[in-house]
């Protein structure tokens, strides 16, 4: 799917992801944000960077965007696949949107 039907913060959060930039990637959470990775959360700034460092950035993959699955006050679902040396496989990303920033994140099984 083309990152241009989607709103800007989720291709910024496409393009920061792909191109390994933390500081791009973190910039679009507020500082309350969490991010729920199969079961376990994560939340505020420091935990979500921790977690990335290891699963995320840090594990030097690729993620590529499927089709929209849901999309609902400031929701939106996406078949999603990643690679990288941590993990490869299907998911779906749950974005909750707000103030132009992802306010929480939820990746659980397809």
């Amino acid at each position: 799917m083309p990152d241009t039907a989607l709103p800007p913060v989720l291709q910024a959060f496409h393009a920061a992801i792909n191109a390994g930039d933390t500081d791009a990637f973190i910039a679009l959470f507020p500082a309350d944000g969490t991010v729920e990775d199969w079961g376990r959360r994560f939340s505020g700034h420091q935990a979500i960077l921790n977690w990335s460092a290891k699963e995320l950035i840090g594990a030097k993959g690729t993620l590529t965007y499927g089709e929209v699955i849901e999309t609902a006050n400031g929701r939106i679902s996406l078949n999603t696949h990643w690679t990288s040396s941590f993990f490869t496989g299907d998911s779906v990303f749950t974005f909750v949107l707000g103030d132009d920033q992802i306010r929480e994140l939820k990746i659980s099984a397809g």
